[in-house]
C-alpha cells in the first residue's frame, strides 16, 4: 500500500552561508547573446528568446564553504511496492534518490552529501537526483532554497487501469514556489500509486499576468553514469552547438567526426545534445546500462525536448564530478533531461492567464540488453514496447485530465514554508484590485526580506535605513519600479535609501544615464557602499575598467568586513589589470576575509602578474593544493595559474615550456575541453 511519510535525516552538508550583500548587477554583460546558429526553416527554435541579463532581484547565493558537517534534513518519502522516493524540500523540491525495491538499485545518482558548488543561475547548486528548473535558462533560482510543501490525496478523479488502485485516499505530495522573474507559479504534484511501477508527477505553470511572458521548464536528471551506458531516445537528429550558435548533426552517429554519440563513454569533453523529436512519436528517455537497466523518463506532449549532457571522459570531467560530490564518492553521473523547448537556448511565449499542465513518469528499465546496444531503431523500438507495458500516451493524458480537480483544490497545512514572496504578490494584487495569485494555495505570511516592501506598498515609504547595513532584498516589475520612484521623487526625497533602490532597479533595467543620477543623489545624501557599488558596475559596462575598480575599492573599504564586497572589488581589479594594488588590499582585510580561497585565488594570480612567482606558487600549493569553493562551471581560472607559473619558472631557468606536453596535478585541472 502506498504510504507518504516526512522523516527526518542526516546528510553530511556544506554551510550554504548567508546569500550576497549584493544585488547581483556583476551578471550584467555590456551585450546580449546573439546566436549564429546553422538551422533549417522548419526547426522553429526560439534560439536567446527570453535571455535574461541577470537573475535580478534573486541575490546570489554564493558564502558556502567546502567543509562538511553532519546536518539534519526534512525528507518526503512516498513509497510503494515498486519504488521509494525521497524529496528534499530544503533544496528546490529536488527528487533526491528513486529506489527500486525489485533490482535493488537506486534509478538516480543519490549524493552522498549535501556540498553545493557554482553552477546555478545564482551560484549555489547540487548535484544528483532530479531537479526542476522552472523561469529562465540555467539552474533555477530555488534550486538551494526551501520552497512550499504539504500534503494532499488523490480523490476519487481516477478509476484505475492496468489492475492498478488509484483510492481516493492515496497521498500526494505537493511543492510549489512563485518565480519572481516571470512572476509566474509552478505547482508539483507527484503520487504513486498501489501497483504503480512508475512515480506520476504532475506539473503546472501558471501564468496570472496580462501579458505573455518567456517560459522556460527543463527536468534534469542525474543517473549513475554506467559502463558502456546508453541513451536512447526516439531521435534522429540533434541539436548542439558550434560555429557561434546552434546547428544539427545525426544520431547516433555524428555526421562529422562518425562515432556514436548515444555512448557517453565516447565523448571525450564535456557536452550537451538535445534530441529533436517528432511532434507524432512518444516522448521519452532512457539510460541503461550494459545489461540493458536503468531509469526510463516519459511524459506528455507538452514537454517536446529531451538531451544528454555528459562531464566526458577527460581529467577535467573527472575532477568536476569528484568535486561535486565527497564521502569517498567519485560523483559520475550523467544528465538525462526534458523540457518546454527543444533546446535550453530557448523559451516559450506563454499567453497570459495560461496554466501549462503536463505528467511526468519516472520508473525502471529493464531492456534486453542485445537489443538495446544494437542497432538505434531496433534499440528504440525494444524501449518502446517495454515502455507500452508500464503505461500508454493515451494513459497518461487521461491521468492528467482527471487529476485537474485535484490540482486545484487546496491542500494540507504547508510542512514546509517557501520564500515570502508570493505572499507580498498576493498583497499587491489586493492593494491594487487584481485577483490572487492561485488561491487554492497556501503562500503563508511575508517574512523579514519581502518587510520593506509591505511598508512601501502601504505607506509609500521604506523608512530610515543604516548606511552600513546590508540592504535585506531586491524586487523588479512595473508597479513596484513606479512606486520606488514615487519614494525617492515624493515620499522620502531626502532617502539614501529609496533613490538607492529605484537607482538599483534602472540599472537592472539598462537605463544607465537615469541609475546613475539616483545612484550618485543616493551617495550625495547620505555615503553608503551600496550605491558605489551599483555605479561601479555601469561605470564597467560603460567600458570604465579602472574606474569601476577604483570605485569597489572605496566600497570595499566602507565595509572591511564584507565578503561579497571585497571578492566584487578583487575581481574588478583583476579584470582591469591593477594587480600592484591588489596585495595591500588583501592585506587590509580582516582576517576571515583574506584567507577565503577565492581572495587567495586572486592574490596568487596578481604576484604572478608581478613577477613573484614564489609567494604565488605557495599560495597554489597551500594545505595541499587550492580548493575555490566557488570555482564556476567552465572556469579555469586555477588551472591557467599553475600553467602561468610554470611557464614563467622555465624562462627564468632558461628552459622550454611546451603547454601540451604537460599536465596540471589533477586537483588542478578544471579544463572540460
Amino acid at each position: 500500500m502506498t504510504s507518504l511519510t516526512y522523516v527526518k535525516r542526516t546528510v553530511p552538508s556544506a554551510d550554504l552561508g548567508p546569500d550576497s550583500s549584493l544585488p547581483p548587477l556583476g551578471w550584467l554583460t555590456a551585450k546580449d547573446w546573439i546566436s549564429g546558429s546553422v538551422l533549417d526553416d522548419d526547426d522553429g527554435l526560439w534560439v536567446s528568446y527570453g535571455l535574461v541579463p541577470s537573475p535580478f532581484p534573486y541575490r546570489d547565493q554564493d558564502n558556502y564553504t567546502r567543509s562538511l558537517k553532519d546536518t539534519e534534513y526534512g525528507f518526503f518519502v512516498l513509497e510503494n511496492d515498486y519504488l521509494r522516493a525521497s524529496f528534499l524540500p530544503d533544496y528546490g523540491g529536488k527528487l533526491w534518490s528513486l529506489f527500486d525495491k525489485k533490482s535493488g538499485r537506486d534509478l538516480l545518482f543519490d549524493n552522498p552529501v549535501v556540498r553545493p558548488c557554482n553552477l546555478a543561475i545564482r551560484n549555489a547548486w547540487t548535484s544528483g537526483g532530479v531537479e526542476w528548473n522552472c523561469g529562465f535558462l540555467g539552474h533555477h533560482p530555488h534550486t538551494c532554497s526551501r520552497i512550499y510543501s504539504c500534503v494532499t490525496t488523490l480523490g476519487d478523479c481516477i478509476k484505475g487501469a492496468r489492475g492498478l488502485t488509484y483510492r481516493a485516499d492515496t497521498p500526494v505530495l505537493r511543492m510549489y514556489e512563485y518565480e519572481r522573474v516571470r512572476g509566474v507559479v509552478y505547482q508539483m504534484d507527484f503520487f504513486l500509486p498501489d501497483g504503480s511501477p512508475v512515480l506520476l508527477c504532475r506539473m503546472r505553470i501558471y501564468n496570472p499576468n496580462a501579458t505573455v511572458v518567456p517560459m522556460y521548464w527543463w527536468s534534469n536528471m542525474a543517473v549513475p553514469e554506467y559502463k558502456k551506458g546508453r541513451v536512447i531516445t526516439p531521435a534522429d537528429q540533434t541539436y548542439t552547438t558550434g560555429q557561434g550558435g546552434v546547428i544539427k548533426i545525426g544520431v547516433p552517429f555524428n555526421d562529422m567526426l562518425d562515432f556514436d554519440i548515444t555512448y557517453p563513454g565516447n565523448l571525450n569533453h564535456s557536452r550537451d545534445y538535445f534530441f529533436k523529436l517528432d511532434d507524432s512519436i512518444r516522448r521519452y528517455e532512457t539510460y541503461v546500462g550494459e545489461d540493458g537497466f536503468g531509469l526510463i523518463q516519459a511524459s506528455t506532449k507538452r514537454l517536446q525536448g529531451r538531451k544528454l549532457f555528459t562531464w566526458g571522459q577527460g581529467a577535467g570531467g573527472d575532477r568536476w564530478q569528484e568535486y561535486l560530490s565527497g564521502c569517498g564518492n567519485p560523483g559520475r553521473y550523467v544528465e538525462i533531461q526534458a523540457g518546454l523547448c527543444r533546446s535550453q537556448y530557448e523559451s516559450m511565449p506563454m499567453p497570459p492567464k495560461t496554466a501549462w499542465e503536463w505528467l511526468e513518469t519516472y520508473g525502471a528499465m529493464n531492456a534486453d540488453p542485445e537489443k538495446a546496444h544494437g542497432d538505434w531503431h531496433e534499440a528504440r523500438a525494444e524501449v518502446e514496447s517495454k515502455l507500452a507495458a508500464q503505461s500508454t500516451e493515451e494513459e497518461l493524458e487521461s491521468i492528467l485530465r482527471d487529476t485537474k480537480k485535484m490540482a486545484l483544490t487546496p491542500a494540507g497545512e504547508l510542512v514546509t514554508t517557501g520564500s515570502g514572496w508570493g505572499a507580498l504578490e498576493n498583497l499587491r494584487r489586493e492593494k491594487s484590485g487584481e485577483a490572487k495569485v492561485c488561491p487554492h494555495l497556501d503562500f503563508g505570511g511575508i517574512g523579514g526580506e519581502q518587510e520593506q516592501w509591505r511598508e512601501l506598498l502601504e505607506s509609500g515609504r521604506f523608512g530610515a535605513k543604516a548606511p552600513l547595513e546590508v540592504p535585506a532584498s531586491y524586487i523588479s516589475g512595473e508597479s513596484w519600479t513606479a512606486a520606488a520612484e514615487k519614494a525617492a521623487h515624493v515620499t522620502e526625497e531626502l532617502s539614501w535609501y529609496s533613490h538607492y533602490q529605484y537607482g538599483v532597479m534602472l540599472t537592472a533595467a539598462r537605463r544607465f544615464a537615469e541609475a546613475k543620477a539616483e545612484l550618485s543623489r543616493s551617495f550625495e545624501l547620505e555615503k553608503n557602499p551600496w550605491a558605489v557599488y551599483a555605479l561601479s558596475q555601469i561605470a564597467r559596462l560603460e567600458g570604465q575598467g579602472e574606474r569601476s575598480a577604483s570605485l569597489l575599492l572605496s566600497a570595499a573599504a566602507m565595509v572591511p568586513g564584507d565578503i561579497s564586497m571585497a571578492k566584487a572589488a578583487l575581481k574588478a581589479l583583476t579584470d582591469s589589470g591593477m594587480y600592484s594594488a591588489i596585495p595591500g588590499f588583501c592585506a587590509a582585510l580582516t582576517p576571515e576575509t583574506a584567507a577565503i580561497p577565492r581572495v587567495r585565488l586572486y592574490l596568487a594570480g596578481a604576484y604572478v602578474k608581478l613577477g613573484e612567482l614564489k609567494k604565488a606558487e605557495d599560495l597554489l600549493y597551500e594545505d595541499g593544493g587550492m580548493v575555490v569553493a566557488d570555482i564556476r562551471e567552465g572556469e579555469i581560472s586555477i588551472t591557467s595559474l599553475w600553467y602561468e607559473i610554470e611557464e614563467k619558472k622555465a624562462a627564468a631557468e632558461g628552459r622550454e615550456f611546451d603547454r601540451k606536453a604537460v599536465k596540471p596535478p589533477v586537483i588542478f585541472d578544471f579544463r572540460m575541453s
